[in-house]
């Protein structure tokens, strides 16, 4: 039954930590560019920036850039899940033998 547990609770922090990266990496871009957008001088590059990761985001989001951050993230998340329930499966084999 503990080595369910610690399923469960590696599973929920690898899916949490999974979701929450690609949003902190892509907010963290973001905000540069928004806070390059007001330097005199570079401000183009900031609102051209932020218009190409505003428009990436929103192909990935049907046109809503903050649906495509959401969807970007469930998708890491699932994946990161994965990885450790196959992380889980290929270590717990291992122990058998």
């Amino acid at each position: 039954m503990a080595t369910v547990s610690n399923l469960f609770r590696s599973l929920f922090l690898s899916v949490l930590l999974s979701f929450v990266s690609p949003l902190l990496i892509v907010g963290s871009i973001l905000g540069a560019f928004l806070a390059v957008s007001y330097v005199p001088g570079i401000a183009l590059l900031g609102q051209i920036g932020q218009d190409q990761i505003l428009g990436f985001l929103s192909v990935f989001g049907e046109g809503y850039p903050i649906q495509g951050l959401l969807t970007i993230g469930i998708t890491c998340g699932m994946v990161g899940g994965l990885f450790d329930v196959f992380n889980f499966y290929l270590y717990q084999d291992i122990r058998s033998h």
